[in-house]
């Protein structure tokens, strides 16, 4: 009889820790891929779950968007010109089951096909593209690294191209070319302002000899002008008819 009760009292402990062993709290943001005989069974929703503890095994898999950062590596662009460039991926795991069983590491391999993306992508264009079309370079990376990572249950949501570093000697280069550039667009203003107020002084002299009155009162305009300063003494030679037209403009 004890050794029956010893018998029963072993049994309810091992169920008890048993049981416990085989519970399992998935987040919302997880889902629980079960493999049992180390076979693929099924899949795990967010929850309180169980799992035959020894016969099963679950992998967790995050499925919010993941942010990985690519290191900064050098690439050649088309015209032979060596640049550093960065990059950021956000994706998001869509099958668990094929992220746990179609690859190692996603994570790794993500980051890995980004970066053999980015060099083929820039070595196929122009530094001058690379520059000011980031955000085509950095679509056309996404695109080949989303097809190749769909068949492991992973969908690239978007990459960003950080920063792009040019060498030294090209930055000396570019700000040459800058400043050369703000002299001509300079030079061009001014040739048009200069062009415009000869247009202008030309209409004005045209008006002006299409009416003696007009030109004697600019004359004189001119005249009180010079005169400004009293201690200055000028002498003028004014025409003839000076005195007429005064007279036919005052009335």
């Amino acid at each position: 009889m004890p050794c029956l009760l010893i018998f029963i009292g072993f049994s309810v402990l091992f169920s008890f820790f048993y049981i416990l062993r085989g519970i399992r709290i998935i987040y919302q943001y997880e889902r629980g891929v079960v493999f049992t005989f180390g076979k693929f069974s099924h899949v795990k929703d967010p929850g309180i779950r169980w799992i035959f503890p020894i016969i099963q095994n679950m992998r967790r898999v995050d499925i919010r968007i993941m942010t990985v950062d690519v290191p900064r590596q050098e690439v050649i662009t088309k015209d032979n010109i060596p640049i550093l460039a960065n990059t950021v991926v956000y994706f998001k795991v869509e099958n668990p089951v094929n992220a746990i069983i179609k690859i190692d590491n996603y994570v790794y391999a993500v980051r890995q096909f980004t970066q053999a993306a980015l060099r083929d992508i820039v070595g196929n264009n122009e530094l001058d593209f690379v520059l000011t079309e980031r955000v085509q370079i950095a679509e056309s990376i996404q695109k080949i690294v989303d097809t190749e990572t769909a068949e492991w249950g992973v969908d690239i949501e978007s990459i960003k191209i950080q920063e792009i570093e040019l060498p030294a000697e090209m930055k000396r280069a570019m700000a040459k070319q800058a400043e050369a550039e703000r002299e001509r667009r300079a030079v061009i203003i001014a040739s048009d302002g200069e062009l415009k107020a000869s247009e202008n002084l030309r209409q004005a002299a045209e008006t002006l000899s299409k009416n003696p009155a007009a030109l004697h009162l600019r004359t004189l305009q001119t005249i009180r002008d010079i005169a400004a300063d009293p201690s200055e003494k000028i002498v003028l030679y004014l025409p003839s008819d000076i005195t007429e037209t005064i007279k036919k403009i005052t009335g």
